[in-house]
């Protein structure tokens, strides 16, 4: 090994324990707590340096001892001032038993500071102990004698409030009773706590030793980090020890501010659709059944309506009212077809279930809100709405997720414009190489077609399903002229566009995750 070398590479720290393991005859061990008393270092120093030192193999360890050692906790901090839960528990029976009251569990588990918890386990080492019985009515009254627990814990807490001990300096008695009560994983709420200590002693390896001999026979010099204009005028920077720095490491990085990825993702997806002349719709995450499935030309009894599917608001359950005339036509088309063309789906309406509240399931009710309120001819809405379905979660499925909706109205509107603006919206906004259009049912359109595109790791994957709004949904809501419709799940086109591979990621918490997901907007 080039000795010169090694010692340019050491940092101050280094020397130093070197050079005071150096001092000693070859072979010396010493102790932490000689080298940092001996090389003036704080713990922290000291820790630091003998972690570099053993991974370049300059030192070694000779020896290494682990005791445990025995200390408060917070809990047994008061528990010093005050008394502890056995304690209390058998003070309280014995001034009910000496006044001839009733003490109950319930009575204990209502005083201050005692959780019930604490009580059961006070209780029952009472009762084992036998200093307590547990009579008639559940009523717990003492037997006269002492508790060893309550008697070694408070002699345990005056013992350790000025300063920790060894476990072993106590008796076997007090030992059990100090595991008993000490701090455990599930169960932090204890007097006590038992934690190791670890005393290592050092020794120089024969490169170590080389080392500190070079180190004692040449000197130190001091080091410097910058060289000043003072060093250069008066020539003292020939005497000194430049620190060395090793350029090809990488600097670390710095965690600069930036949004959530997908949020990003949701602002850029509006600022495209606002771009190309839509206007934003807006509802809200509560709904009404009429708006998001009646109104829809969506069967009362039509199975998407269970349970399974939709998530129930329980307290309030219904709305007082829905507006008309859009109530009475929308149920006339449901019974008979209304002047549609249609003969309706032939049941009686039921006005009741139309006014149940629910998490909105679909943006589609947005878009239908947005038809009764009169919309501009010719008009391209569109909504960013959040939907809530009860669905098994996995890698392409979530209960809760984002819908890019949007109708768009007039003349000359067609399927032909469905099918260019869903192309467009699979190329630009999800940023997929591969588009296919599949055959779909809806009961609110007709055509209706689905949008698939190919995820490069999880293969074909449906972003959503649109089509031509049927006359049953736009003549009750007082549109005559053509409706393009469209329902396109966002998360699943972020994982394409953000190059995710499970749907969960993009809520995720990780930082580094966050950090490093980028767009490709």
């Amino acid at each position: 090994m080039d000795i010169s070398a090694l010692i340019d590479s050491l940092h101050p720290l280094e020397i130093k324990v070197l050079m005071t393991l150096g001092a000693h005859p070859s072979g010396t061990a010493l102790e932490s707590e000689r080298l940092a008393e001996a090389g003036e270092l704080e713990p922290s120093q000291l820790s630091m340096a003998i972690e570099w030192l053993l991974a370049k193999s300059l030192i070694a360890v000779q020896t290494e001892t682990v005791t445990p050692m025995v200390s408060l906790t917070k809990i047994g901090e008061e528990y010093c001032q005050t008394a502890s839960p056995i304690e209390r528990v058998l003070e309280a029976a014995r001034d009910a038993t000496g006044t001839g009251k009733r003490l109950t569990i319930p009575d204990l588990q209502s005083q201050d500071g005692l959780d019930p918890s604490d009580v059961s386990k006070a209780v029952g080492r009472l009762k084992k102990e036998g200093a307590v019985l547990i009579i008639q009515g559940g009523c717990i009254e003492t037997t006269g004698r002492p508790s060893p627990t309550a008697e070694a814990i408070r002699t345990l807490l005056g013992q350790l409030q000025e300063s920790s001990k060894e476990l072993m300096a106590f008796t076997d008695a007090h030992r059990q009773v100090i595991e008993d009560y000490a701090v455990k994983r599930g169960n932090a709420k204890e007097p006590f706590r038992i934690d190791e200590r670890v005393a290592r002693s050092f020794v120089l390896s024969q490169d170590g030793a080389d080392a500190a001999a070079q180190l004692m026979k040449q000197g130190v010099a001091e080091e410097v980090s910058q060289l000043s204009p003072d060093l250069l005028k008066d020539g003292s920077w020939r005497q000194k020890r430049f620190r060395k720095y090793t350029i090809s490491l990488r600097p670390p990085r710095i965690g600069t501010g930036k949004k959530h990825p997908y949020r990003e993702f949701l602002d850029t997806v509006k600022t495209k659709l606002v771009s190309m002349g839509f206007q934003e719709m807006r509802g809200a995450l509560v709904e009404t059944e009429f708006w998001g499935m009646d109104a829809l030309f969506m069967p009362q009894f039509h199975p998407a309506r269970d349970i399974h599917d939709v998530y129930f608001v329980k307290e309030p359950s219904h709305t007082t009212a829905v507006d008309e005339p859009f109530l009475s036509r929308v149920a006339s088309v449901h019974e008979n077809g209304m002047e549609t063309g249609s003969t309706g789906w032939g049941y009686s309406f039921d006005i009741h279930r139309a006014k149940r509240l629910v998490l909105r399931s679909q943006g589609t009710a947005v878009s239908a809100r947005t038809l009764a309120a009169s919309p501009h001819v010719p008009g391209k809405y569109f909504s960013i709405a959040r939907c809530f379905r009860y669905d098994q979660v996995d890698a392409t499925h979530a209960t809760d997720f984002f819908q890019v909706e949007g109708i768009v109205l007039g003349e000359d509107i067609n399927f032909r414009t469905l099918l260019g603006l869903l192309n467009l919206f699979a190329r630009e906004v999800a940023q997929a190489k591969e588009v296919k259009f599949l055959p779909a049912y809806f009961p609110f359109t007709e055509p209706s077609v689905e949008l698939h595109v190919r995820h490069p790791r999880l293969g074909w994957m449906e972003l959503g399903g649109a089509g031509l709004f049927r006359p049953e949904v736009t003549l009750p809501l007082g549109v005559t002229v053509p409706v393009i419709a469209w329902g396109l799940g966002l998360d699943r086109m972020a994982m394409v566009a953000l190059g995710i591979h499970d749907i969960r990621e993009l809520f995720t918490d990780n930082l580094e995750l966050i950090r490093t997901t980028r767009g490709q907007l």
